[in-house]
């Protein structure tokens, strides 16, 4: 084999690649390993650990060193259903928007308008400007909607004589805006919670953001944080000399109540946790300490001496004498990113509170400037006027740009107010210069964080102001939306959530272990079983295969889910899809009498079109599911994809090294043993010649499916319907139809209840007030279902997960899904029409791929409600057609590619094409079977221990491949045969030229 060496070279460096990529994830365990012995279960001091370690060096490579928090970055993070933990999808009120930049019009048509489009936006995939445009027109024909946008605050945008398009473009921009603003906000706010690896995403192209929130367990908190309207404000700032005396008092009290706890924890064991208070210090001092007494004892003498100064750096300054003095300015101090938790903790002390004056209030900058890497500024700002509030409402603000300085060409934001805040502003600017000695700092606070805090530098008039600062491009442009968000706040609504425990996601993650370990077991049995030496190398290639997975997936950052871990075990099966081929092509190759090097190495290569075409016809199903899945879905994708390319490195290249090193060794390679020597060998059924037969049946259970559908029906997921879903755990087995029946009397309504797993456990699905998605309806509905299960007598119940859709999101999940099936088959038919240019097999695949995705269709409609695990039509059912999809592809290519081949040798264009193709089928069947089998194998194990949140999606593909084989060869290449229309083909030239056994009559 030419290139072995760069082949080599690669393989180590890529082993060495996804080596280190995993290293992290083994670094981050350790830590948390240490925290959890160190908590011994108290989550508080755990959660403080790892805090105290974000910043230390947790990974010395010598060339680089990295801290827990970067290590944690980079390592394999858990998904929700693996983890626990929630996930919201949030949803930015564009109804309000408009009616905002409208200044709340009372018109009776605008304001049917808003409602209309509102409503249409649940089932349409328009966007929710265009839809108000839209119904606006057809109520108020001819009338202009600058109208009602043309006021002063518009005045830069929209006048009186902008068209509807114009007015259009504004909203469509403003929408824009205030969507992207939330985002920041969002992501703010996240960060604040202390949640370890957040995951929030702005989904493009709508109003909606994704969070994820892994660890999670207070979720009232997280609903309450996430749903709180963001306020601009400016408030009037202290400079650091005039706080600094009130933070030397803050420290020397803590520093006083620290010694007084400790000596009397000292002196009396029993009484140790004395005081609430004290203990709480104690705890937020001592953060990350080992009681082993892992730090130096002179660091913790300073701490208890000044326990606040020890993790908060008052703001120093050099003067020109080289002495350390206090700075002036709006900051007053800074805090490692790791002890901002200890700082507050210390400043919300009851007795610390006595001591901080009403009008001083402290609030820590939005996040670290280029001069203090690793380090939160906090600032104190000075509450006035009656109410103890902000200086000025951001609500005056009308505008804001991001521009560069005309003098030094820096980068710098324009701020523009209207009337009654220039007013104001006058009067601020001039009292911050009252002193030319002494000229304040106004802080621009949204949400809570100061996001800057300019000096005054004059009175300024007019309501235009510049802010200048050591900016970069992207300071700028984020201080300008923050600006234009204190115009138009928006509200943004949790319209999507799921919520699973802890214990339901260490379930997942045992069956997740479980189903990839007997899977892989199953896998290497069997290739050793059937292919005899050639086995073991096929199975060295499997195990490469899946530790490259895990090594992309490590540098890629991929949150890995349980659908992703079904995804690297359904790969586990296509892994060998690819040696499979090699070695039956091998076989074949020494039946014409070929050396064992030259049938390795003509194995090869003839083998390779047949393995490209069906790797990418699979590779380009997933690509489709990416990019119209979501959530967990997208980790299936990920690994399904990744695993893809994996394999084909493994299979092509490390099997191949290992022939070659083997042959250089004189070692004999066997591709089979005595018993499966010959297996489906000379194999000549009329596959072809029956061909109608099987037409009719496929049709036939078509019918009765179809029957079914219109009857019976499908029960749909919630993420296609929407509504509510809860999974409830019971202390013992439980009645189903007495459940379900006190549900529908507490509801009044018909409730879902299904067995979810264990006789146990159930999980129950609601439509009650399946319009509302606010927290009001989400405790009603709760409510209503404890006080349901609680009348289940002799029982107690814990609801271990649930999860919320809007009617929005459902519809728009629907949607998404029927171009996602839409989109593979016309993929996957161009595919082939390119690849083998000829229309009759691109047909063909196109409509065997369409009959096996209804064929999964009729039989889960048929069987629902038969079988005991659900089979609801979901976003885990889709991912699973479209897998099939590109599974039935696989096998049909294969078929394809040997009849191109003898389409290539002079005596096959001469004979009957339906001849032809069934000595095609026939040749092919063995590595047909073989290939099925592998993923079938595996498939049965992930359908038995992979758990039952993914029960339903397994036996999707399970079904799906079987009926992918029987269509691949039954069905596809014979229908070839029927739209060629004429006896012989004339088709391009060979991809191989291996000669065949003459054609003979198949047997009928």
């Amino acid at each position: 084999m030419q290139g072995t060496g760069l082949i080599k070279f690669l393989v180590v460096v890529v082993a060495i690649a996804c080596l280190y990529s995993l290293s992290f994830t083994f670094v981050t365990r350790k830590v948390e390993r240490d925290a959890v012995a160190y908590a011994q279960g108290d989550m508080a001091k755990e959660k403080a650990y790892l805090d105290s370690m974000a910043g230390e060096v947790v990974y010395n490579l010598g060339l680089a060193q990295y801290t827990y928090r970067e290590a944690k970055g980079n390592e394999i993070a858990l998904g929700l259903d693996l983890k626990g933990g929630m996930n919201v999808t949030m949803e930015v009120s564009l109804q309000e928007l408009v009616r905002n930049l409208a200044n709340n019009p009372k018109d009776e048509n605008f304001n049917k308008a808003l409602e209309n489009a509102n409503i249409q936006s649940r089932s349409s995939q328009s966007n929710y400007v265009s839809l108000f445009v839209d119904e606006f027109q057809k109520l108020s024909p001819g009338i202009s909607l600058a109208g009602f946008f043309a006021t002063k605050d518009n005045a830069s945008y929209i006048n009186a004589n902008s068209s509807n398009a114009q007015v259009a473009s504004f909203l469509q921009r403003e929408a824009g805006n205030a969507i992207d603003n939330s985002f920041k906000v969002l992501r703010t706010r996240i960060d604040k919670f202390g949640v370890a690896s957040p995951n929030i995403q702005l989904q493009q192209g709508t109003n909606r953001i994704l969070i994820e929130l892994p660890g999670v367990n207070d979720e009232d908190r997280v609903r309450k944080l996430l749903q709180g309207s963001a306020k601009l404000e400016f408030w009037e700032t202290y400079d650091n000399m005039e706080i600094y005396p009130m933070l030397e008092n803050v420290n020397s009290a803590l520093a006083s109540t620290l010694r007084a706890a400790k000596t009397e924890t000292t002196a009396s064991a029993e009484n140790a946790a004395a005081d609430s208070t004290d203990a709480g210090l104690l705890a937020a001092l001592g953060a990350g300490q080992d009681s082993t007494a892992t730090a130096d004892s002179s660091d913790s003498q300073l701490a208890l001496q000044n326990p606040l100064f020890n993790v908060l750096r008052p703001a120093t300054g050099m003067a020109p004498s080289g002495q350390v003095v206090l700075a002036n300015g709006p900051v007053v101090g800074y805090a490692q990113l790791r002890d901002t938790a200890k700082v507050n903790d210390f400043l919300a002390d009851p007795a610390v509170q006595q001591i901080i004056p009403a009008n001083v209030k402290l609030l820590w900058g939005v996040k670290p400037s280029p001069r203090t890497p690793e380090q939160l500024e906090l600032y104190a700002v000075k509450p006035t006027g009656v109410e103890a509030g902000p200086v000025l409402a951001g609500n005056v603000i009308t505008d804001a740009k991001d521009d560069f300085d005309p003098q030094s060409n820096s980068p710098m934001v324009t701020m523009y107010m209207n009337s009654e805040g220039a007013r104001e502003w006058r009067r601020i600017s001039a009292a911050a210069v009252a002193d030319p000695n002494n000229k304040k700092a106004i802080a621009i606070v949204l949400d809570g964080v100061v996001y800057s805090a300019p000096t005054i530098q004059s009175e300024i008039s007019g309501g235009v102001s510049q802010i200048t600062g050591n900016f970069t491009i992207e300071d700028t442009k984020d201080l300008a939306n923050v600006l234009k968000a204190g115009r138009l706040p928006t509200t943004a609504k949790i319209v999507e959530e799921a919520v699973v425990g802890p214990s339901l996601g260490q379930a997942a993650i045992d069956a997740g272990i479980n189903s990839s370990v007997i899977g892989l077991v199953v896998v290497l049995i069997f290739m050793i079983a059937y292919y005899n030496r050639a086995g073991w190398v096929a199975n060295i290639a499997v195990l490469f295969n899946v530790f490259f997975i895990m090594g992309v997936l490590a540098s890629l950052n991929a949150v890995l889910t349980l659908p992703g871990i079904a995804g690297i075990v359904l790969t586990m099966g296509t892994a060998v899809d690819a040696n499979v081929l090699i070695y039956e092509r091998i076989r074949e190759e020494l039946r014409l009498g070929k050396s064992v090097r030259q049938a390795v190495s003509d194995g090869y290569k003839h083998a390779m079109s047949s393995i490209l075409d069906s790797q990418i016809t699979t590779f380009l199903t997933g690509l489709i599911l990416f990019f119209f899945g979501s959530g967990p879905i997208l980790g299936f994708a990920t690994t399904l994809m990744i695993g893809i390319i994996t394999s084909l490195f493994t299979s092509i290249f490390i099997s191949r090294i290992i022939f070659e090193w083997m042959l250089s060794k004189g070692w004999a390679i066997t591709v089979s043993h005595r018993w499966s020597e010959r297996t489906m060998l000379n194999a000549n059924y009329g596959f072809v010649q029956n061909r109608k037969k099987f037409y009719i049946i496929s049709l036939a259970v078509l019918l009765i499916g179809t029957i079914s559908i219109f009857t019976k029906g499908f029960t749909l997921g919630v993420d296609f319907k929407g509504g509510r879903t809860y999974t409830v755990q019971f202390d013992k087995p439980v009645d189903l139809e007495a459940v379900r029946s006190s549900l529908n009397e507490t509801f009044d309504m018909n409730t879902e209840v299904k067995t979810f797993g264990s006789d146990s456990q159930i999980r129950v699905t609601t439509a009650y007030q399946i319009e509302e998605v606010s927290d009001e309806a989400d405790k009603a509905v709760l409510d209503k279902l404890n006080e349901g299960l609680s009348q289940i007598a002799g029982t107690d119940h814990e609801i271990v997960s649930s999860q919320k859709v809007g009617p929005t999101i459902a519809n728009d999940m629907k949607t998404r899904a029927l171009y996602a099936g839409i989109a593979s088959v016309i993929v996957i038919a161009l595919y082939i029409l390119l690849r083998f240019r000829k229309w009759q097999f691109s047909v063909a695949a196109a409509l065997t791929t369409a009959h096996d995705a209804l064929i999964i269709f009729v039989i889960f409609s048929i069987l629902d409600g038969i079988v005991p695990f659900s089979l609801d039509i979901d976003q885990h059912f889709v991912a699973a057609v479209l897998t099939v999809v590109g599974y039935s592809i696989n096998d049909t290519v294969v078929v394809f590619d040997r009849l191109r081949e003898y389409f290539g040798i002079s005596k096959y264009k001469k004979a009957e094409m339906a001849e032809t193709v069934n000595l095609a089928i026939n040749r092919t069947l063995s590595r047909t079977v073989i290939t099925s089998l592998t993923v079938i194998f595996v498939l049965a194990v992930l359908f038995v221990f992979g758990g039952e949140v993914i029960r339903g999606f397994s036996f999707a593909i399970l079904i799906g491949i079987i009926v992918a084989t029987y269509s691949s060869i039954f069905l596809a290449a014979p229908m070839v045969v029927d739209l060629q229309g004429k006896k012989n083909a004339e088709e391009p030239a060979a991809v191989g030229t291996s000669d065949e056994a003459n054609l003979k009559p198949a047997k009928a």
